[in-house]
């Protein structure tokens, strides 16, 4: 069934359908806050936020393309930034307090930490990129849209979306900290 589909039979009250999306994208949504945050329980708190927006606001949204996906990351920006606004020392108490007698996962967190250095070692390079060739290193090749969908999650022209492609890859490539196949390997 398609997202349209999907999408027409939640605005219509059908629970199911909407966990259907659920299922479908989740995963590209998490990954997506997860290379912007660098903080795997930051982006599964964000990834249910986004969820919860887009329920609420079904009945306003008109999806582009029959997918949800580019309307979910741009939601999913739009939540990072506010709760980056309004949590910022909520965040900071929650990682002050202590575990209470949990198992000991110490292979699981040290894979987790290291996944974490390489996602901020990776978001200090792209830093070094314009702000709008940031989105479309993102949105392009960490989480797999296409030029056309970028587009839309951007609210930009096919040919901007392009252009700055273009420009992000050749920067990347002057940079030479990492090439863009190791980036595309990372989605």
């Amino acid at each position: 069934m398609s997202d349209q589909e999907l999408w027409r039979r939640a605005v219509d009250g059908e629970t199911e359908a909407f966990g259907s999306l659920f299922d479908r994208h989740a995963t590209a949504v998490y990954n997506f806050l997860f290379r912007r945050t660098a903080s795997w329980s930051d982006a599964e708190d964000l990834t249910s936020l986004v969820f919860l927006h887009g329920w609420r606001r079904r009945a306003e949204v008109e999806l582009v393309h029959d997918s949800a996906l580019p309307w979910l990351l741009r939601t999913a920006d739009y939540v990072l930034r506010n709760e980056f606004r309004r949590q910022r020392f909520r965040r900071l108490n929650l990682l002050r307090q202590t575990a209470v007698d949990e198992p000991d996962h110490a292979e699981g967190v040290a894979a987790r930490i290291d996944d974490e250095r390489e996602a901020q070692r990776l978001r200090a390079l792209l830093r070094k990129l314009p702000k709008h060739e940031q989105e479309i290193v993102e949105l392009c090749f960490w989480s797999g849209l296409d030029a056309q969908s970028a587009a839309v999650a951007l609210d930009v022209p096919l040919g901007t979306v392009k252009s700055r492609l273009s420009r992000a890859r050749k920067r990347l490539r002057d940079l030479s900290v990492v090439s863009t196949e190791s980036l595309e390997n990372l989605s």
